[in-house]
């Protein structure tokens, strides 16, 4: 437990990003994913509203108390009481710790808006948070906190995703479509102010950092300027191109 939980250092060095117990162990979480998504997906569709939102208020609670717990283990093993301070919900993927709750909670257009941003959002979350996460494998063993419980939250924003899809939860209605920019509007601006000030680099406005983003980074050059700008309006095209995907397999019945 020592050892998982890393105290005093970890005794065994990082397997490495993209290493074959990297792969293994993001797929498994990815197989379970997929499939309780698919379970519970298919069994509370067509359900009132009320019951289909329990999956996702279960959902809420385990991707918010993992994450507190794995917060406050990292910052009493660093002994860093301001440890939290590089831990906020200020990546894309940790939006979902408060969209989540609004999804599963709220009620009228915020809950909407929150479906709609999960159902969005949250695989792609999954999916650069597990086989795309460069800082992380590169840097710690497969099998520890920093990973385990990174993999698990992640893979929580996956299925809360594909359940929301799957049980027919999502609206995905054009009216809607402000909202989401809004959400990741005021955060990619909430994010960036905070990477001034600290330094650090929420939502990858700053730099790569072994991820796909570096990418990006390369392709302008490291401008401070262009790169941010650049990732955001990825975010913007995403959305608009998961929308136009939505509609073209669903069709626009009653999508207004």
């Amino acid at each position: 437990m020592k050892e998982f939980f890393g105290f005093g250092g970890y005794a065994r060095a990082a397997e490495g990003y993209m290493s074959w117990q990297h792969l293994t162990f993001v797929s498994l979480l990815m197989a379970v994913t997929i499939a309780l998504a698919a379970v519970l997906g298919v069994r509370y569709r067509g359900r009132a509203e009320k019951e289909r939102m329990k999956p996702l208020a279960w959902a809420a609670f385990l991707i918010d108390g993992i994450e507190i717990f794995r917060i406050v283990m990292i910052c009493w093993r660093g002994r860093d009481a301001l440890g939290w301070l590089y831990m906020l919900p200020l990546f894309l993927c940790s939006i979902q710790l408060i969209t989540i709750p609004l999804a599963a909670f709220a009620k009228g257009r915020l809950k909407e808006a929150a479906l709609d941003f999960v159902a969005i959002f949250g695989l792609l979350g999954a999916v650069l948070g597990t086989y795309g996460a460069g800082q992380n494998y590169a840097c710690y063993p497969v099998l520890s906190i920093d990973n385990v419980a990174s993999g698990v939250t992640h893979c929580i924003s996956g299925f809360a995703a594909l359940y929301i899809l799957i049980s027919g939860s999502a609206s995905l209605k054009k009216r809607n479509v402000p909202v989401t920019y809004a959400i990741l509007t005021a955060f990619c601006a909430v994010a960036y102010i905070v990477d001034l000030i600290l330094p650090y680099n929420y939502m990858f406005l700053i730099r790569g950092d072994g991820t796909p983003y570096d990418i990006v980074y390369d392709l302008v050059g490291g401008s401070p300027v262009f790169y941010p700008l650049a990732v955001y309006l990825l975010f913007l095209i995403y959305i608009a191109a998961f929308y136009a995907v939505y509609y073209l397999v669903f069709g626009r019945k009653k999508r207004v």
